[in-house]
């Protein structure tokens, strides 16, 4: 028998960050590559070279194009990662936007720090730059959905529809006799964009994430909630302010907004969406029609609804504008992006609601807009909340515990172990409970950096 390392570099007790490298005699395969976002104690571990031979690694595998599952391989490759990084053509065009749109934002910030002084760091320093993401590009290579992909002798891997984002897959390692399934985030039975996650049939191995391992979503009237916000915003004259993640998120929110209009549920307010990024991720919808259910004049209507936002001057002259409006910015657990310029300037204001409608991961501004917390540390400055808060969960790309049961349920074996990846302690405990009622499988909740031995 042959034995496989598994390092857990990332999405091991935590949501962000996802790393698996798989260590053998023969080849080193990591899947995923992600930053770790949050807490100032978890993102300073992306600061920090892996503790692995980075150079031995041959390919990295990409579920999809997420930060929290690509935006470490710049620096893989400042420490020396000279593989191959295979995704589906989608979920390539979706990395490289985000590589590049995290490599400004990184520049920008370290800029900022520097002229205004509010950094310990003397320079402070952007994780990475714009060179190390075009060193980085040149090492992608697009392979087919559901097709087998030799990376090695007795070494495949087939990366298989899953419905989280565009170009987003589960992946099936085969090794010798052995199949090993990475879920990577796994979507929504029901989606506007996008259809139902394809099934595993076997798994010796299997690393699912936990995000929502412990709820399912509420069952939410979308249509009535919208309607009630946008008629607030207008009673109120003042801005439904919507941070949004760029990919899918962004595109469902312009969807279902046009279809409500559509229908006469609300109003034709001005929609603003200011995310540079997103715009991009729209181009590679149009790019992939077979990813998505949209057809070419759906796409058309939906853009052709919205105001796009493109520069600087513009997101001024939005929060300036003096009209009742919906704004989608980025990012969605206000991390970064757009957004953050119009929350440090309406956040304090009574007339502005904001409308939170992703999982907001612990230490983002988002999570402490959804605790309720008085103020908001923007640039080094405070702000105080006086906007209303709201939160919708049913928009989340993730699939909830139900969903995730689902997509389990078509494996034939038992299968060998689970590791739980990807979800915070509580989901991940209630998850593992849910899964030895349901199915009877042994789980194990890996800790961060812990190594585990299999044999195939």
């Amino acid at each position: 028998m042959k034995k496989v390392e598994v390092h857990f570099l990332g999405g091991a007790g935590t949501v962000t960050g996802s790393k698996f490298y798989l260590q053998t005699d023969e080849i080193g395969i990591l899947v995923d590559c992600g930053v770790f976002q949050g807490t100032k104690e978890i993102r300073q571990q992306n600061w920090k070279s892996l503790p692995i031979d980075v150079p031995s690694i041959d390919y990295v595998l990409l579920t999809h194009g997420h930060l929290d599952h690509c935006g470490y391989l710049p620096l893989l490759v400042k420490q020396g990662f000279k593989g191959t990084v295979l995704g589906t053509a989608p979920t390539l065009a979706i990395a490289e936007i985000i590589l590049k749109d995290s490599a400004k934002i990184h520049e920008e910030e370290a800029e900022k720090a520097n002229k205004e002084g509010y950094s310990r760091h003397k320079p402070a320093l952007p994780l990475y730059d714009k060179l190390d993401v075009e060193r980085t590009l040149r090492l992608f290579k697009a392979i087919e959905e559901g097709e087998d992909v030799v990376l090695a002798q007795n070494y495949r891997a087939c990366f298989k529809y899953n419905g989280h984002i565009i170009g987003s897959t589960f992946i099936e390692l085969s090794i010798y006799d052995k199949t090993l399934v990475f879920s990577g985030d796994v979507g929504r039975l029901k989606d506007d964009l996008l259809d139902a996650p394809k099934q595993p049939e076997w798994a010796d191995y299997l690393f699912v994430e936990s995000t929502y391992g412990n709820k399912d979503h509420p069952e939410e009237d979308l249509e009535n909630l919208f309607r009630d916000l946008v008629q607030r915003t207008i009673e109120n004259r003042g801005a439904l302010i919507i941070p949004s993640f760029a990919v899918e998120r962004l595109q469902s929110l312009m969807y279902l907004l046009w279809k409500l209009y559509q229908k006469n549920k609300i109003p034709n307010l001005p929609i603003f969406v200011d995310s540079p990024m997103g715009v991009n991720v729209l181009e590679v919808f149009e790019a992939f029609p077979k990813w998505h259910k949209l057809s070419e004049q759906e796409y058309n209507n939906m853009c052709s609804h919205v105001s796009l936002v493109s520069s600087y001057r513009e997101t001024w002259e939005t929060i300036d504008d003096p009209r009742p409006k919906i704004v989608i910015a980025g990012s969605g657990m206000v991390t970064g992006g757009r957004v953050l310029t119009y929350l440090k300037q309406l956040l304090d204001e009574r007339s502005a609601t904001v409308l939170l409608v992703g999982y907001q991961a612990e230490g983002t501004r988002g999570r402490k807009l959804l605790e309720g917390e008085n103020e908001i540390k923007f640039f080094g400055k405070y702000v105080p909340v006086k906007a209303k808060v709201e939160h919708l969960e049913s928009l989340s790309a993730h699939a909830d515990q139900s969903e995730l049961l689902h997509w389990m349920q078509r494996i034939k074996n038992i299968p060998e172990k689970v590791f739980l990846v990807h979800g915070e302690e509580s989901a991940q405990n209630s998850f593992k409970t849910k899964i030895s009622e349901s199915y009877g499988w042994h789980c194990h909740i890996p800790a961060l950096y812990e190594v585990v031995e299999l044999y195939v």
